[in-house]
């Protein structure tokens, strides 16, 4: 089976959901060893889902604001701001922000396309990828 235009075949895509998983393994695994609070976990690893409100301001922008939402940089420059500026509570939620991340790609939801509605760099998502498997 051949993978549709503009995105990546199923074994490459495959590779990036177990990367996806691995990443969220690992942060959950460190936030575990360093005795984060569990109930701030829970109630915080949806919250980068809120940058879909960024649909508002338009398809191109939202799609802007989601995928900043959802790429390890942010969370990787205020885990290390906490870990060298010893400020606890921004490391946990460097973690829980890249554990978001990596579930994310686990369960196949990656960076939107700006102006493409259910495209991501993983494929096709929602009524899209159903419509495409129905045909």
């Amino acid at each position: 089976m051949h993978a549709a235009p503009g995105f990546p075949p199923s074994s490459v895509t495959r590779q990036l959901r177990i990367e996806g998983l691995a990443g969220f393994a690992a942060a959950v695994t460190v936030y575990w060893f360093l005795g984060g609070n569990w109930w701030l976990f829970a109630l915080l690893l949806l919250a980068p889902d809120l940058s879909f409100f960024g649909l508002y301001a338009g398809e191109k922008t939202g799609a802007k604001v989601y995928n900043l939402a959802h790429t390890y940089t942010v969370p990787a420059v205020l885990g290390a701001i906490g870990w060298f500026g010893d400020i606890h509570w921004l490391v946990e939620i460097g973690l829980i922000w890249a554990a978001h991340i990596g579930m994310d790609r686990a369960l196949g939801y990656g960076l939107k396309y700006p102006g493409f509605d259910h495209h991501t760099h993983l494929g096709l998502i929602g009524k899209a990828r159903k419509l495409a498997n129905a045909g």
